[in-house]
């Protein structure tokens, strides 16, 4: 660890990155697209969260696709940003985003869920780790019709396949952070163990 805050950046650029990355991750797209184009607050329906499947909620599939990307995008560039200082900076500047997506100052510290910002940290960190939580997403959604569980899948197996890869602490980062997820997802592991967790393409 102490290697890790003596490394390239130093512990104030490395404070500066966790806060660049956390005003980055805590912009609320999902509010204000939805009030952009006057569909009013979405914290007022469905979860009550600000993500792109709350806003897929409004009805509007070009909002919550748009959500989820700016969302996911967030998080991709705090970490290249932030990358051009140094691998370490890239890392907390990660784990900013990610944390201000979820716990964004703006909105009492009331977000999203984090697995968009979740993916985009990823895809910027290390790209390929990405393309398996998205295989794993895919696979588990097909078989099984729930986002929820493809997800947290897909969170579990990501940490441990980027820690057989060998890129350690990007692995120690994403364990947290899917430790994060599936606290943020308590809701909705309580609704797949009673079976009452709505699946993709239901109605009602």
């Amino acid at each position: 660890m102490s290697d890790f805050f003596n490394g390239q950046a130093g512990f104030p650029l490395l404070l500066f990155a966790l806060v660049f990355g956390y005003m980055l991750g805590s912009i609320p797209f999902g509010l204000i697209l939805t009030r952009m184009a006057g569909l009013g607050d979405v914290r007022s329906i469905g979860s009550g969260n600000i993500g792109a499947t709350n806003v897929l909620r409004t009805g509007n599939k070009k909002l919550a696709a748009a959500t989820l990307l700016l969302d996911m995008l967030k998080g991709t560039a705090a970490v290249l940003i932030a990358g051009i200082v140094s691998p370490e900076a890239a890392i907390v500047a990660g784990f900013g985003a990610f944390l201000g997506h979820i716990f964004p100052v703006w909105l009492k510290f009331k977000g999203g869920k984090g697995v968009a910002t979740y993916l985009g940290v990823l895809l910027g960190l290390f790209w390929q780790g990405a393309l398996v939580f998205g295989a794993v997403w895919l696979i588990v959604a097909y078989t099984t019709r729930y986002s929820s569980l493809a997800a947290l899948v897909a969170a579990v197996i990501v940490p441990v396949t980027l820690y057989i890869i060998g890129v350690h602490q990007i692995a120690a980062l994403f364990f947290v952070l899917t430790i994060i997820v599936f606290i943020k997802h308590r809701a909705n592991i309580e609704r797949l163990v009673s079976g009452t967790e709505g699946k993709i393409g239901a109605k009602g």
